[in-house]
């Protein structure tokens, strides 16, 4: 499945805001420097969603806070909680 997102980096916690504009907010201690956001994303994710990090890769929005991710694995019910 293919998930629209919204990262805040550099936040005091990871967790997941709920959905805004069609894409799921998610806030990320990691800093947008040299890809740590970006690993630090996939990483909470995975842990999340129960699945293992190769299942999750950034599409769209490398250097982006709009990110597009493809999870696979998970239905969109999964996620419906959020």
């Amino acid at each position: 499945m293919l998930l629209n997102i919204k990262v805040i980096p550099q936040s005091s916690k990871n967790s997941i805001d709920g959905w805004e504009n069609g894409r799921l907010r998610i806030r990320i201690r990691g800093t947008p420097e040299k890809g740590k956001a970006n690993e630090a994303l996939i990483a909470f994710l995975a842990e999340e969603l129960g699945i293992a990090k190769s299942r999750i890769a950034i599409v769209s929005g490398q250097t982006s806070r709009l990110k597009r991710l493809r999870i696979e694995g998970v239905d969109e019910t999964s996620l419906s909680s959020y």
